[in-house]
């Protein structure tokens, strides 16, 4: 088991407090994270929106004077831009769209109340009224910046939100490995000119390579003057693109990694054992790559990935629910501790109710999970013809099937198993994050349910699914030979619920259809043309995200279905926490710049870690409470 666990009032990884703890402890607990965590209901929020559209305003003048001198937008900006170093006349134009391109940076990280991007800007103001002050004719603007500075300084606890420590020894390493590298392109492109007015010592050339990733001049003089207009272009790029780079990495949103041992998946394990019946979603929160994040009193936790920003749980919280608002609160404050956007995928009706009321945050209706009853489900009748016959066409083809216990089946077989279903895979990303394990025949995975297909002995296709509860089963994985018979998945799902009385199983959480109601009454008689536009919309995106087919698919064994929802703060977050969600679940995967293959190319791979010092090294988790 991977992860990290912590508890609403510790500021490090740690293990979940006992399931029943004293009131004495619970009170602590609470007085606790009341002050470690900030109080969002007594939050400021026109304090981080004024000044980060201040800094993006600023940002894009400094700018706009350099590419566009002759526009007065510049001028008419100058109120506002006095307020920072980045337009003063003693300054180059490299620099000066160096830092407007850093406040452009910064001005998102102010918005989002990064302790980070207020200590930077600030260090920019402070810089401002010290160069102000020594030139007599810019004190009037200094004493503006002065303002500026001590408003910010007055409400600095309003920029509270934490950093990955690991990134910012990361952007130093990366800095000074960039930097080194600009500085030898820089002296093989003087190498290679030749043509110089006079002779150099290395260090006068050094100086200016390095002069020239600032923008400024330096003791090297080119013949022809072309060459020096040319170096110049190539060191300012250089150096925009340093500090870019290090900038980002600085000031990116923090992710937890998962950490082996650091999370103890036996108290999760317990909370499902006693309430696990309540979400077909809750083993889920197994999965390697998620943390967890657990209630004061220990009765309650939710899973959690953090993507692009965004704070991402699936499902309700797993535990009693008189625990879910604890769990919940403690989720909102360690969301507002490290500037994440809090969201939730495909939880139920109750914890979309309590998510808002709690949290005061958005649900949208995301669509519906197919549940079968195994007591109501029979292959007879006019709706069940086509599953009926696919079946049959199957079974006729010689395939037989196998549904048992992953315990009941030896490692060596499991093994075989997952390396014939990953050589079907027509891409090496995995997908699925909310209804997902993402792994098969883990440690302490026994009571998962695989069922698989063959034909003469020749694997075709699997089912894997998870326990929900005591009584119920949630399918996780579903995967076939490209060149098996029509209606193996069909074939299985049937197989399944045959066997389900063996197993103990009582009912069946299918797939999960998304938009399922749009798509069913925009089909209808009646429908209004608003409706039959947006399933007109839906069924186009079926093209790349199986939308319309994966509601066919489930509507065929006739299922219960439970609608879902999605969570999210309001519509201005609504963009970023659906891209976080698709990438969560694969469907929109980033190419990723492979910082240590690029450190190793440049020899600089131990950088950041002396840097970082054996000082800086991750503690060890507490212990969890008594």
């Amino acid at each position: 088991m991977q992860g990290v666990t912590h508890m609403a009032d510790t500021d490090e990884p740690s293990a979940p407090a006992p399931a029943g703890p004293s009131e004495a402890d619970e009170a602590g607990t609470t007085r606790a994270r009341a002050k470690r965590a900030p109080d969002r209901r007594h939050q400021r929020r026109w304090v981080p929106i004024t000044t980060g559209w201040l800094c993006l305003l600023i940002g894009l003048a400094d700018i706009i004077a350099v590419a566009i001198p002759s526009l007065h937008l510049h001028h008419r900006l100058h109120r506002i831009t006095v307020f920072v170093p980045g337009t003063m006349t003693n300054v180059t134009n490299t620099a000066t769209v160096i830092i407007g391109l850093l406040l452009l940076l910064l001005s998102h990280g102010l918005r989002r109340r990064k302790r980070r991007a207020w200590q930077a800007v600030t260090l920019l103001l402070a810089f401002s009224v010290i160069i102000h002050a020594v030139h007599a004719p810019y004190r009037v603007q200094g004493a503006a910046a002065a303002a500026v500075l001590a408003v910010l300084l007055f409400f600095r606890n309003e920029f509270y939100a934490v950093g990955d420590p690991r990134t910012r020894w990361r952007a130093a390493g990366v800095f000074v490995g960039l930097v080194i590298a600009d500085v030898a392109i820089g002296l093989t492109y003087i190498l290679l000119a030749r043509h110089l007015a006079r002779d150099y010592s290395l260090w006068q050339r050094t100086v200016h390579v390095v002069y020239g990733l600032v923008g400024v001049s330096g003791p090297v003089q080119f013949v022809p003057e072309g060459r020096a207009d040319l170096f110049n272009l190539l060191t300012s790029t250089l150096g925009v693109f340093t500090l870019l780079v290090t900038a980002y990495l600085f000031l990116r949103p923090a992710r937890r990694a998962a950490a082996p041992g650091e999370r103890d998946s036996g108290r999760i394990r317990e909370l499902l054992d006693r309430h696990g019946d309540r979400d077909s979603l809750g083993y889920f929160a197994l999965r390697d790559d998620k943390n967890v994040i657990w209630s004061p009193t220990g009765k309650a936790c939710i899973g959690y990935r953090v993507v692009s920003g965004v704070m991402l749980a699936s499902g309700d919280p797993i535990g009693d629910p008189e625990a879910w608002p604890g769990a919940m609160d403690a989720f909102l404050d360690e969301a507002a501790r490290h500037a994440w956007v809090p969201a939730v995928m495909g939880c139920g009706e109750l914890g979309a109710e309590i998510w808002c009321r709690e949290g005061d945050l958005t649900a949208l209706e995301l669509g519906d999970e197919a549940i079968v009853e195994i007591a109501d489900f029979s292959l007879q009748g006019r709706a069940m013809r086509n599953v009926r016959q696919m079946v049959a066409r199957v079974g006729r083809q010689g395939y037989t099937a196998q549904v048992r216990r992953v315990e009941d089946i030896s490692r060596d077989e499991i093994d075989r198993i997952i390396r014939r279903a990953d050589s079907w895979r027509g891409s090496p990303t995995e997908r699925g994050f909310s209804m997902a394990l993402g792994r098969v025949g883990g440690p302490g995975d026994g009571q998962c349910v695989l069922a698989t297909a063959t034909e003469n002995g020749v694997l075709r296709g699997l089912l894997h699914f998870v326990p929900w509860g005591s009584d119920g089963l949630s399918l996780d994985l579903m995967r076939r030979d490209r060149t098996a018979q029509p209606g193996v998945n069909d074939f299985l799902i049937v197989e399944a619920i045959k066997a389900a009385h063996t197993l103990g199983v009582k009912r069946i959480s299918l797939n999960f259809a998304v938009f399922r109601a749009a798509l069913e009454r925009g089909e209808r008689i009646g429908a209004g043309p608003v409706l039959r536009l947006w399933r007109r919309i839906l069924v186009f995106a079926s093209r790349w995200f199986q939308i319309e087919s994966l509601y066919k698919f489930n509507a065929k064994f006739c299922p219960v279905w439970v609608p879902r929802f999605f969570v999210f703060p309001g519509t201005k977050d609504a963009l970023r926490v659906g891209i976080a969600a698709l990438e969560a679940e694969a469907f929109l995967v980033w190419p990723r710049l492979e910082l240590r293959r690029l450190g190793r190319k440049l020899g600089l791979a131990g950088i950041a870690h002396r840097l970082r010092g054996a000082t800086h090294r991750s503690p060890a988790p507490p212990p969890a409470s008594a």
